[in-house]
């Protein structure tokens, strides 16, 4: 670590009387102080900063700097101040990476985040913070008037920087939260900076795993019950991490046909099959730089499936029609209600696929399972659909608020949302009362088993069937009657497991016994 020091026992000395220094710190404030007075002595540079997350991990905040030996006092920093969007800063924080310029006068990096000095600063090194649980909380920048080699000291200041960030928790779980240091909200995440709703145990969880999460190139398989709020953890990723000033893309696998899906996600070009009269941009190039949400994957084809694996691994597509690959920036999130791993053993997914997808796999809990979060949402509900109607604010009734948190809710959280809607819509008063919602509390279990995807399969089923059956199995004729493509009636068939044979063999028994009889 010191090879690079021209002096490496006297600075080994140098950096072990800091780490002293610094663990005797009483406080938040002084401790940031003294890190950055530190700093430059270690590093010999005039200008020590540091630089912390807020709760969110959206804002950057200066929390302390040191400049020509004399320390900013935190009361002149403004606290509006948000330096997330310094491009080299947030690769830093993106990248997780140590970024060491020795000639600022040739970089083309923006530095304006500096003070204004008389003579042009010459060297900088710019570290992330990072705690005990390998996650970033801030970076540290050091900078120089003058050429100087910082390379040799970034790796030891990295670690007096994890030391430091783990030394403030500590200082904060110990001291009045009146005295928390400024800019630097270094506890749990906040729910509502997330837009999650609730105080559960399982929705906290959440919140931890999504703030872990965010500011890496990690792909995200969301996965729960239907109704639990996939899509708003996604665009939670998205809308609190780096990518939140691109576009957020949401795409339901279920929704189309392969070949439809296959040139949605890709794009074509013209000619590339009857109807391609122009070139069309896919969903990965419109979401390049961004966020592609792909809703129930679980459903996409098998084909498509390899497809998909080779954007993952390799970061590049080719749209249909086209020789030539083009590489694109896109941060896939994967969200479903179905077992993978139970797919892949019937060996209707890929496994390949499926251990690339669950690189961080989030699991949303069921609204049954976050204990006091019901009533929460169900306020929260209300409140947005008054807003929505320009009616004053309903008040619960303690009857309606009991029945609500008596019942299991087998739609989750968008079943919720539907009934309050519905209530505040019914009330022509100013309570919510019980008979404003429509819950069927003694048939719980049953709705829980039959909820609203399977009832809608189990039609789609028995229609495609009798259908078969009245065309003898001929899926043209089929098709026709239905007023859908063979293609698309093959899609179906296949992902509901109809075989057509045996739909052809009952319509020609029913034949046979309607002859005999």
């Amino acid at each position: 670590m010191f090879t690079q020091v021209p002096q490496p026992l006297a600075y080994a000395e140098s950096l072990m009387t800091q780490f002293a220094k610094l663990a005797r710190a009483p406080d938040g404030p002084a401790l940031l102080s003294a890190f950055v007075r530190g700093l430059t002595e270690l590093s010999g540079c005039e200008l020590a900063q540091v630089y912390l997350l807020d709760a969110t991990h959206t804002r950057l905040g200066i929390s302390a700097e040191c400049l020509d030996g004399v320390l900013r006092p935190l009361e002149a920093t403004s606290p509006m101040a948000n330096y997330y969007e310094e491009e080299l800063m947030q690769f830093v924080l993106c990248q997780n990476r140590i970024v060491c310029l020795e000639d600022l006068s040739s970089s083309l990096q923006k530095t304006d985040f500096l003070p204004v000095v008389t003579a042009p600063w010459r060297s900088l090194l710019c570290v992330p913070l990072v705690n005990q649980h390998k996650s970033i909380e801030g970076l540290m920048l050091c900078a120089s008037q003058r050429r100087n080699e910082l390379q040799g000291v970034a790796d030891s200041l990295r670690l007096l920087g994890s030391f430091v960030v783990d030394q403030l928790h500590v200082l904060q779980r110990l001291r009045h939260p009146s005295d928390l240091v400024r800019s630097a909200a270094l506890g749990p995440p906040s729910i509502s900076g997330y837009g999650l709703i609730g105080e559960s145990t399982a929705i906290r969880k959440i919140s931890s795993l999504i703030s872990k999460v965010l500011h890496t190139s990690y792909t995200v398989l969301l996965r729960g019950e239907t109704g639990t709020g996939k899509e708003v953890v996604a665009r939670a990723i998205h809308d609190c991490g780096p990518r939140r000033s691109k576009a957020f893309i949401v795409q339901n696998c279920a929704a189309f046909p392969e070949s439809l899906l296959e040139s949605e996600l890709f794009g074509y070009r013209k000619g590339a099959f009857t109807g391609a009269d122009r070139d069309r941009v896919g969903l990965f190039d419109a979401a390049n730089h961004g966020t592609l949400l792909l809703d129930e994957i679980g459903d996409m084809p098998m084909q498509l499936q390899a497809k998909l694996l080779r954007v993952l691994q390799e970061g590049e597509i080719r749209p249909l029609g086209s020789n030539e690959t083009h590489k694109i920036d896109v941060r896939i999130i994967a969200a479903t209600h179905r077992d993978l791993a139970v797919l892949v053993s019937e060996g209707k997914f890929r496994e390949d696929l499926y251990y690339r997808l669950a690189q961080f796999p989030i699991e949303l809990p069921a609204l049954r399972q976050r204990e006091g979060d019901i009533l929460d949402l169900a306020r929260h509900f209300a409140d947005k659909a008054c807003v929505f109607l320009q009616r004053e604010p309903v008040r619960w009734s303690k009857a309606a608020l009991n029945q609500l948190s008596d019942y299991a809710f087998p739609g989750n959280v968008r079943e919720l949302k539907g009934l309050v809607e519905r209530a505040v819509l019914l009330c022509e008063g100013s309570e919510l009362r019980p008979e404003h919602f429509s819950l069927c509390n003694e048939k719980t279990a049953e709705c829980s088993r039959f909820n609203v995807r399977k009832r809608l399969e189990q039609f789609e089923r028995s229609l495609l069937l009798d259908c078969l059956r009245k065309h003898d199995g001929n899926q043209t004729l089929a098709a026709r009657d239905l007023g859908l493509p063979r293609r698309t009636l093959l899609y179906r068939l296949g992902r509901l497991n109809i075989n057509t044979s045996e739909a052809y063999q009952e319509a020609k028994d029913a034949r046979s016994h309607v002859v005999r009889f």
